[in-house]
């Protein structure tokens, strides 16, 4: 009898230790698919998020500019190197809109080629006047200012300006203004 409870034990132990690596290779193999399956709804759950961030965006965009009243000023640089642009003043109608002063990655990005958004904002329907200031440095290391003027009509659809800055003393005092 106690000869036979051993046999019985050391059958079960060795089964154990059979089946106890195969049930868990089989719990290793559920449990990277459950990974996957996981991993897989993240995925997902991250582009609804970005696509809900993107909607919002336009929403935000749409009550804070309203058609009917947005002015969109864009600003890009001739490719020449004959000056070096420091920073640069937009007024419309007197009043600052806005102000940037130029690292060295944006001066690079607008040199090659670069559009820059420099203001988003509400104006009445009617007739306006843009101050662009540039600011500066010549190759002679000589520093520059130079502002140019713009009178544009704002009607009721958006509105959208583009300012060229060829450098100073060039072409309406170097600032070319383009309705978009």
């Amino acid at each position: 009898m106690q000869g036979e409870k051993w046999r019985v034990i050391r059958s079960l132990l060795v089964t154990t230790l059979i089946i106890a690596p195969l049930a868990s290779l089989q719990a290793e193999e559920l449990s990277r698919d459950d990974i996957r399956n996981l991993d897989l709804q993240v995925q997902e759950i991250k582009s609804d998020v970005l696509d809900i961030a993107a909607d919002f965006n336009t929403l935000e965009q749409r009550l804070l500019f309203p058609s009917g009243t947005r002015l969109s000023v864009f600003l890009s640089i001739v490719a020449q190197k004959n000056f070096r642009l420091d920073a640069v003043k937009i007024e419309i109608d007197g009043e600052l809109a806005t102000h940037n002063i130029y690292s060295a990655k944006e001066l690079e990005a607008l040199q090659k080629g670069g559009v820059q958004n420099v203001y988003t904002g509400n104006i009445t329907t009617g007739k306006h006047e843009l101050s662009v200031t540039m600011m500066g440095k010549l190759k002679t290391d000589e520093e520059f200012e130079e502002t140019g003027n713009f009178v544009f009509a704002k009607g009721v659809e958006p509105k959208t300006l583009g300012i060229t800055l060829a450098g100073p003393g060039l072409s309406r005092n170097g600032i070319q203004f383009d309705n978009w």
